[in-house]
């Protein structure tokens, strides 16, 4: 198939193709998410798949085969959360201070943001988080010591704000 031949057959296919595999499956997001997968595994196949004379037929079988796979890996994580245990019933919502750390963590550049994650967080040493993210000691030092002083700033702030004013 030429590229404009499987455009064609894409176009006059992926309804049809996407009912099918609804009717079988049984949930319409499903069936839309493994039709596209088999046509994109099938676009770098697209010769073979004219020489079989059953585009079609190949299509609906690699979308299912994909569906079948991922009940499996559905299957095995669900085996495995019952193996470890329930999950718990509930959580706890954060409370105030972590909801404002997190906010002023966003406000970070993406990269101290990650290395503050991975020192502190993580309990990283400052070389185990230079070999983590790809950069030098120094750029690490570097990303803690901006990242400590704009977290404090930005918590400091924060919890002025909040003090309620001495009457």
């Amino acid at each position: 198939m030429t590229v404009e031949e499987f455009e064609d057959f894409y176009a006059q296919k992926v309804a049809s193709l996407t009912g099918q595999l609804y009717v079988m499956l049984g949930d319409l997001q499903e069936a839309q998410d493994v039709v596209q997968e088999a046509f994109v595994k099938g676009w770098t196949r697209r010769r073979q798949l004219d020489r079989d004379g059953h585009p079609e037929a190949w299509i609906r079988t690699v979308a299912w085969r994909l569906a079948v796979s991922r009940w499996r890996g559905r299957r095995r994580m669900a085996d495995a959360w019952r193996r470890r245990g329930a999950p718990p019933a509930h959580v706890d919502a954060p409370g105030p201070e972590q909801v404002v750390l997190v906010d002023a963590l966003r406000e970070l550049p993406a990269r101290q943001r990650r290395t503050l994650t991975l020192h502190y967080l993580c309990d990283l040493t400052v070389e185990q988080t230079a070999h983590e993210a790809g950069l030098s000691v120094n750029t690490v030092k570097t990303h803690l010591a901006r990242g400590r002083v704009a977290l404090a700033h930005r918590l400091h702030d924060s919890h002025i704000e909040e003090e309620d004013p001495v009457v």
